[in-house]
């Protein structure tokens, strides 16, 4: 590698409630020589980061736009609802949308639901970010519907949450340009989908190192003959034997 010539590394973006812990530490034991860094962004700017440049994949939230980016879907999330814990709502395994029409709910700005009709009666202002919206449900005035991941990264001890069985819900997908497919991307779709470091499908595999040659003891040992074999005999009367043949009493002496 000449002076110019920078050292290669990978820039991964993701969006909150996505947990890239397993996919990065395989890229360690897979690539050790190539860094991978961890941007953290807002579900808003993913896309535009990922344009710019500014990181080589993400794993953001769906809509992606598809004419610009590739996208592989990973996962689906449930839809909760945040309440209280002494709420009414607290007491029930899961709710529907019907059941929050007299609650206030919160649509934070950063919403990532797409909703197509928000559900209860509005909140007097939209709340900047999903956090905001989680401290004003801490303090008793509303409530807030979000992916699963998103109740549990903002989670606070007086606050629960309960599963919104028809609510819109949340499609998690590693996304990237499509005109920029490097082999370091490719590498990364492998690890995603659960390739082998050996799967054809990937970037060839480091060839395996030559097996040592065994001692030189241990050959001999294996080549040197049996006693059997030096001698002659086999079980069938060894291989100078007459086969079958018998052995006379021995001759007295005079």
């Amino acid at each position: 590698m000449t002076g110019s010539e920078a050292s290669p590394s990978f820039r991964l973006a993701y969006v909150p409630g996505v947990t890239p812990a397993k996919w990065v530490r395989i890229w360690n034991e897979r690539l050790p020589d190539v860094p991978l860094t961890l941007l953290p962004v807002s579900a808003r700017e993913a896309s535009d980061v990922l344009r710019d440049g500014g990181a080589d994949v993400g794993l953001v939230r769906l809509p992606v736009d598809r004419s610009v980016f590739s996208a592989i879907p990973l996962y689906t999330e449930t839809t909760v609802v945040v309440v209280p814990k002494d709420h009414l709502i607290s007491a029930v395994d899961e709710v529907s949308v019907g059941d929050l029409a007299d609650e206030v709910v919160f649509h934070p700005l950063d919403d990532v639901l797409g909703w197509e009709e928000v559900p209860g009666e509005p909140a007097f202002e939209r709340p900047a970010t999903t956090e905001d919206a989680v401290e004003l449900v801490a303090a008793g005035v509303g409530l807030l519907v979000v992916p699963q991941s998103l109740a549990r990264l903002y989670h606070r001890r007086d606050l629960t949450y309960r599963t919104v069985v028809d609510a819109p819900q949340s499609g998690v997908v590693l996304s990237w340009p499509e005109d920029a497919t490097t082999d370091l991307v490719e590498d990364f779709i492998g690890i995603v989908r659960g390739r082998t470091v050996n799967s054809t499908r990937g970037r060839a595999a480091p060839e395996a190192q030559p097996k040592k040659d065994k001692k030189p003891d241990a050959v001999a040992a294996r080549q040197k003959p049996t006693s059997r074999q030096s001698t002659g005999r086999g079980r069938q009367g060894g291989a100078s034997g007459t086969k079958g043949a018998r052995r006379g009493k021995p001759r007295r002496r005079s």
